[in-house]
């Protein structure tokens, strides 16, 4: 019983207390974890050489963390681009029911986590967690003008398009902005406790600057000049917008990188102050979440000036290569630092590969990033949201291990819940399975965990996916319109013509080559109510 009590008291002193409490999984760990979530962006399932044998990128530091941890082969993105699968990363919901369709540019807000919602940093941070966020944000931010009106309500008076997709607009919203003023509603108004990053994606939309906290230290006040960075098929995404003096497009990752270690390093220290050198104690009285989010390998691609020419893949492949580099080193601080043993890592991405590489990289270096799926990033078939998932736990998850359970990043907050000991009220988290029994390997692999799986695109257009059957509702790719010329080698053959939605058995199809939706009948309405019924519902899982 002495030995209980005094379990039960080293947790409290860990940090982990909530405002719902619940003991930690008894499975997992004696304490909580670290944990440190790395999300790619745009880095596809054949991208990395774990996952394609016949990748042309060499990825070195996520082959080895696939050696050490496990490997998800039937993981996906939320959706199928950025700003909606990290809205849905951080509180556990599909983006959908918020009604927002398209991605957040330049100094757009609000941010779209509403001020009510929990977050996974703020569940962790009432467990006692540090948290800290360092990269691409992209859940919009509410920037305030001189008289403190949102710039995104601003209407600019265009004479030609009243319309904020408009390129002049979006500059102008970035000169409206006052820098003197607070931004009310960005990571640090969502649990996290420090955070140094970018607005939206870090070298392409309109806004060239760092956020640090909740202001911008150095605003952006020149127009880029693109003349100075490297041009080629990978780079044209490099938007014309205001760049501030100390930023640097080709080196935004290393930096991102660099305040990350030194979080970890600034952390152990702090620890280490509290409780003495006593190195034997180090493994973590008071434990972190971080969330390293890159802007690799989104385009432009830029890789900074030490990894360029580094591959036989091109400018794109050198930027993969970044990204691995930046997972090798981050792994590397936590061995340094004795944090890697109680450190819960998982490494993942936002989506699927984007156009520009697919159609080049294919037939310029015979690299895939999309292999073995159809689709890319914004579709609805596999290669749009079936993306790479690496989680390893020292201890607690068996070295090389690899599973076929259907994950989505919406399940890392249920996840990181059952491992902290935190119960999740039911308006939290909506959309969250935790995956802790298939991390610790007691999951039977033949049993699903999840019943469903719900998939949306940028047009908001939705799938359901059980077990082998994945239900479309709607034609078409839902994302990328293949009318288009440079989309004809794409194209297949429809096997329904005038079918209002597809179905696909991916087990004997995984191409989503033949549409089913007439065979099946049966099927369809069974997958379509069950999504309807999601819709209505509010939640894909059950009620808590």
């Amino acid at each position: 019983m002495k030995k209980l009590v005094l379990l039960f008291a080293l947790v409290l002193l860990v940090g982990c207390r909530f405002a719902y409490a619940a003991k930690p999984h008894p499975d997992a760990t004696a304490r909580c974890p670290n944990i440190l979530f790395i999300l790619a962006d745009d880095l596809g399932y054949g991208d990395v050489g774990c996952y394609n044998p016949e990748s042309k990128v060499p990825t070195p530091n996520l082959d080895q963390l696939s050696r050490e941890g496990m490997l998800f082969t039937d993981a996906h993105s939320p959706s199928t681009v950025c700003t909606p699968s990290r809205y849905s990363l951080l509180t556990g919901r599909m983006a959908f029911r918020t009604g927002m369709g398209g991605v957040f540019t330049g100094v757009r807000g609000p941010c779209l986590i509403e001020e009510e919602r929990l977050t996974l940093p703020q569940m962790l941070r009432e467990k006692g967690y540090e948290t800290a966020m360092f990269g691409k944000w992209h859940i919009g931010m509410t920037f305030l003008d001189k008289d403190g009106t949102p710039v995104y309500e601003a209407d600019l008076k265009n004479p030609k398009k009243k319309d904020w997709r408009e390129p002049g607009a979006e500059v102008q919203r970035v000169r409206l902005v006052d820098y003197s003023r607070p931004i009310p509603d960005g990571p640090v108004n969502r649990g996290f406790d420090k955070f140094f990053g970018t607005v939206c994606c870090p070298t392409t939309d309109w806004f060239y600057a760092f956020v640090d906290g909740d202001r911008v230290p150095v605003p952006p006040t020149e127009l880029l000049d693109r003349d100075k960075y490297p041009n080629h098929v990978y780079s044209q995404d490099f938007r014309r917008g205001l760049i501030a003096p100390d930023f640097d497009p080709e080196e935004v990752d290393l930096l991102f990188l660099k305040k990350s270690i030194q979080f970890l390093e600034s952390h152990i220290e702090n620890q280490k102050s509290k409780i003495g050198n006593q190195k034997s104690e180090i493994g973590n009285p008071k434990p972190f979440f971080l969330f390293h989010s890159t802007q690799a390998v989104h385009l432009p691609s830029l890789a900074g000036k030490d990894f360029q020419g580094k591959t036989q893949a091109g400018p794109h492949g050198d930027f993969i290569f970044e990204f691995d580099h930046v997972v090798g080193e981050l792994m590397e601080t936590l061995d340094r630092l004795g944090l890697a043993d109680n450190t819960l890592v998982m490494v993942s991405s936002d989506n699927g590969p984007e156009t520009a590489p697919i159609m080049n990289m294919r037939p310029d270096y015979g690299h895939d990033g999309a292999r073995p799926w159809r689709g890319m990033k914004r579709d609805q078939w596999e290669g749009g949201h079936r993306v790479p998932l690496i989680v390893r736990w020292p201890g607690k998850i068996e070295p090389g291990s690899r599973t076929t359970q259907t994950a989505c990043l919406t399940d890392v907050m249920a996840t990181c819940a059952e491992i902290v000991g935190a119960k999740l009220p039911n308006d939290a988290a909506e959309d969250s399975y935790s995956i802790l029994p298939v991390l610790l390997g007691v999951q039977d692999e033949d049993t699903a965990l999840r019943p469903y799986t719900l998939h949306q695109t940028i047009r908001l257009d939705l799938a359901i996916r059980r077990g082998p059957w994945k239900y479309l509702d709607h034609q078409g790719s839902g994302g990328n319109r293949y009318t288009s010329e440079r989309f004809e080698p794409y194209i297949l053959p429809e096997k329904a013509p005038g079918a209002p939605g597809q179905l696909y058995n991916l087990d004997t199809d995984p191409g989503e080559t033949t549409n089913l939706y007439f065979e099946h009948p049966e099927i369809v309405k069974q997958l379509k109510d069950q999504l309807e019924e999601s819709r209505e519902s509010g939640r894909s899982v059950p009620m808590r």
